[in-house]
């Protein structure tokens, strides 16, 4: 177990980073471990390096301090890199590696750990967790309450996930006894949709595909639809879990266009599938029930490659 304070101990600058694409694990760890840091060392300078946050986490305190433009003049004494390996960090990696002391905190089965310090849990259900397992409890406020809240809510489905442990439900009964509203925060963060989001769920869901005998479903965005209703790719999110619930689906595939013949891949999986181990197949990683990737080509190229290893996973299955 490492201790954050020892380690940041006499640290004067201390930058902290995530993946692209900023989801609520990534962004409640973040806001979690910054307003923390900030609490108890306030003499330490503190950046957080993070593309633009869904505008749901702006409830949280310290948002708008995130420095979306990714410019420092600093070399970090301590960088913190969480919810993924360096190799996500996008254009973050540079003050990653220039860094006197790197740790890397993290839930993916694919991350072997990055930092020169690592505290890499595969079954933990969110880095959120991890990040709050690494707190003095005495020292926690509502404000670092409720991001580890969030982030936990988010990367478990608001707890209905097959990630959700024992220690996931206690660690959140502890969050909650600080009094914040937790049922509308997880109503407006995770739930609540806007107008255009809603609009385009509906449009993954009329132009989803069932194939593999109904044991799989897929859907797509192209960037050209993406223009015509002004969303961003967080404005995607939510959209593969739906599609997983769909009756009889072991797999769901939701993909959107990032350029020309590129797309970035999201996979939802039950328990007969191992989605993981698919992306890492194709250069990505996750977890063995939601992982992802990018991959290059036509949609029916991605979904011919992509689909010839969730099959044979589901042929061992009905083999066994």
């Amino acid at each position: 177990m490492i201790n954050i304070l020892e380690e940041c101990k006499n640290a004067k600058v201390i930058g902290i980073s995530s993946h692209l694409r900023p989801d609520g694990d990534c962004v409640g760890a973040c806001m979690g471990l910054y307003l923390y840091l900030k609490k108890e060392l306030p003499e330490a300078e503190i950046e957080v390096f993070l593309e633009e946050p869904a505008e749901v986490f702006y409830c949280l305190e310290g948002v708008n301090e995130i420095k979306t433009d990714f410019k420092s003049e600093k070399v970090h004494d301590v960088f913190f890199v969480l919810d993924c390996d360096n190799e996500r960090m996008g254009d973050a990696r540079a003050f990653f590696e220039k860094a006197a002391k790197t740790i890397n905190i993290d839930h993916h089965v694919s991350n072997a750990g990055c930092g020169q310090l690592n505290y890499i849990v595969s079954d933990a259900s969110s880095t959120s967790e991890l990040v709050y397992d690494l707190f003095e409890e005495e020292k926690v406020n509502t404000a670092i309450a409720k991001a580890i809240y969030i982030g936990m809510v988010h990367d478990t489905g608001s707890f209905q996930y097959s990630n959700t442990s024992p220690k996931t439900l206690r660690i959140a009964a502890k969050l909650i006894e600080f009094g914040f509203d937790f049922s509308k925060l997880i109503e407006e963060t995770f739930y609540q949709k806007t107008y255009v989001q809603n609009q385009i769920l509906g449009r993954a869901l009329l132009e989803s595909i069932l194939f593999m005998d109904g044991h799989c479903i897929v859907s797509s965005v192209d960037k050209k639809t993406m223009d015509f209703y002004h969303v961003r790719p967080t404005d995607l999110d939510g959209i593969v879990n739906q599609l997983r619930n769909t009756t009889g689906v072991d797999c769901a595939i939701f993909m959107y266009e990032t350029e020309v013949l590129k797309y970035k891949v999201s996979l939802r999986s039950n328990e007969k599938v191992n989605v993981a181990k698919v992306a890492e197949y194709f250069g990505g990683g996750g977890h063995v029930r939601a992982a992802g990737c990018i991959l290059s080509g036509t949609f029916h190229d991605v979904i011919n490659n992509i689909s010839l290893h969730i099959e044979e996973q589901l042929k061992q299955e009905t083999e066994s």
